[in-house]
């Protein structure tokens, strides 16, 4: 997952804060343990499965993720960061709920 492209941030100092609440979230999803491992490994584990589930796992040891086409990776990427999305917009959405309804108190 090294060779993923970095989106523009608009405020780059929340960066690690935002890395750090993705972990959060793939942690409580069970994608990354905490077993000390780096949460890198536990995606690319994690990534090698979805590719096996989706039956391309032969193709990616054979070839390489380079030579994966992109609407194949787009179905890895999105398997892996779609719960993750979601659950960190939910969550998202209830702290600004909490801090809302604390304001009109």
């Amino acid at each position: 997952m090294t060779n993923r492209r970095k989106k523009k941030r608009l405020v780059p100092e929340a960066e690690q804060a935002l890395d750090k609440f993705k972990m959060e979230i793939a942690s409580e999803l069970g994608i990354v343990s905490d077993t000390g491992s780096s949460w890198e490994a536990d995606l690319d584990k994690y990534k090698h499965e979805i590719a096996s589930e989706l039956g391309i796992d032969s193709y990616i040891k054979e070839k390489g993720w380079q030579q994966v086409p992109s609407a194949l990776c787009g179905s890895v990427g999105g398997r892996i960061g779609g719960p993750i999305g979601g659950k960190m917009v939910r969550k998202m959405i209830e702290m600004a709920e909490k801090q809302m309804s604390e304001k009109n108190s």
